[in-house]
């Protein structure tokens, strides 16, 4: 007995001094004096270009350590951790209704007077303070991306077919492609995400992005001829996709798309990287989602992909503006969306790669808008409602459970 208290009295020495130790690993600064900061961010697909980014910032700032966190459902991880109070220091986030939310409960810092905004598209600026309907910058845009059509060039060329400009002409392009006994449209509705894609066209080009905010005030319902209209035209895709769209993912839709399996691919650019990585020799191009017969109202879909954010109460405000301030170096930023296909908020960053110059004219002349999924309540989970619609194909019930959902959602804040 006494053997196995001795035993007992230096294990819990130990331990005692294991915890004292492992206290002084949790100070602000780590034991070999550097300062350790956490970069959160959402996309999974760029989390090489931020390692390399990250590298860059700490071989140059030998004092601080950035270590980048990139988990799977990144905004639902993100929203347990604040709930928690668990914010981490710098966040990397799409402007969504998941950035608003937070920016709204006052979880970020405010850059107002941070001078980190003098050299960002004020286009950028104003979607983020039109989403969380602040005067306040709570986030500072770094990248945007786009959405519309990628296709096939070498197939377009083969067909004889020219880039379509109304919705009626995108009809008779499919009609061709499909005449030729080639896929015209290759969908993914195995992955909710992805019917997120021709929507936002569909619904931003018919209803116009205000039909959100005044949604959200309750002076519009879904029920309408316009929404009828964005019904009608989803549905009517399907009729030129692969059989087995319920079966295919986004991963399967740009492995097929490298193949040269269909002419278009209802995405946006940020799968450009996926399908040259499956096949270099790809032949890719992109023309913005052209919704209706105004061509004048046909726009690419563009919003802030990334936006960089600090938690207000992070231990170390300037350290962490110091790697937001690094990230909007020119150099940096073009590393990042030469490597991403991505399209820069920082002025004077330009997109040059081949594959996206079709989107080029729509940005020179200002003929973009945002993705109305931003303005949506993400309770409301409009990505399975909308793949639901497209698998029941009942426009009454769909239109019925937007305007459900939504007074759900509503009536809970």
């Amino acid at each position: 007995m006494k053997k196995k208290k001795m035993i007992s009295i230096v294990l819990v020495s130990a331990l005692f001094a294991m915890a004292l130790a492992g206290c002084g690993g949790k100070k602000d600064a780590a034991d070999d004096g550097k300062i350790k900061l956490e970069f959160f961010q959402n996309k999974t697909e760029a989390k090489a270009s931020f390692d390399e980014l990250v590298k860059k910032f700490n071989d140059a700032n030998p004092n601080i350590t950035v270590t980048q966190v990139n988990p799977p459902d990144a905004e639902t991880v993100l929203k347990t951790r604040v709930a928690k109070k668990d914010v981490p220091d710098i966040i990397g986030i799409g402007a969504t209704d998941t950035y608003a939310q937070l920016a709204k409960s006052g979880v970020f810092a405010d850059f107002s007077d941070s001078g980190l905004t003098g050299n960002i598209q004020p286009a950028y600026l104003n979607m983020m303070n039109k989403l969380t309907g602040s005067e306040k910058v709570n986030g500072i845009p770094f990248t945007a991306n786009a959405s519309g059509v990628i296709y096939n060039k070498k197939m377009f060329e083969e067909l004889g077919l020219s880039i379509p400009k109304t919705w009626d002409e995108l009809m008779a392009t499919a009609q061709k492609v499909k005449d030729a006994g080639k896929t015209p449209f290759y969908l993914t509705i195995k992955d909710s995400w992805t019917t997120l894609v021709p929507f936002n066209s569909l619904s931003t080009e018919i209803m116009g992005i205000d039909f959100y905010g005044e949604r959200a005030e309750g002076k519009t319902k879904f029920d309408s001829p316009e929404f009828r209209e964005v019904a009608e035209k989803q549905l009517k895709l399907m009729d030129f996709a692969e059989k087995d769209m319920y079966g295919k993912g986004y991963n399967d839709g740009n492995a097929a798309f490298a193949k040269g399996e269909a002419a278009m691919y209802l995405q946006g650019v940020w799968a450009i990287p996926e399908i040259l990585k499956a096949n270099p020799d790809a032949s890719v191009g992109v023309f913005p989602f052209p919704g209706t017969n105004d061509a004048g109202r046909n726009k690419v879909i563009s919003g802030v992909d990334t936006l960089l954010t600090v938690s207000k109460n992070t231990k170390h405000p300037e350290e962490a503006k110091k790697f937001i301030e690094f990230l909007l170096k020119s150099e940096n930023v073009q590393t990042f969306i030469d490597q991403q296909k991505a399209f820069s908020a920082v002025k004077g960053v330009n997109q040059s790669d081949a594959s996206v110059q079709g989107f080029n004219e729509a940005f020179e002349s200002g003929a973009i808008e945002d993705f109305s999924d931003h303005y949506i309540p993400s309770a409301v989970k409009a990505d399975t409602i909308i793949q639901g619609f497209m698998q029941k194909k009942d426009i009454d019930a769909y239109v019925k459970q937007f305007d459900t959902e939504w007074d759900k959602v509503a009536a809970r804040k």
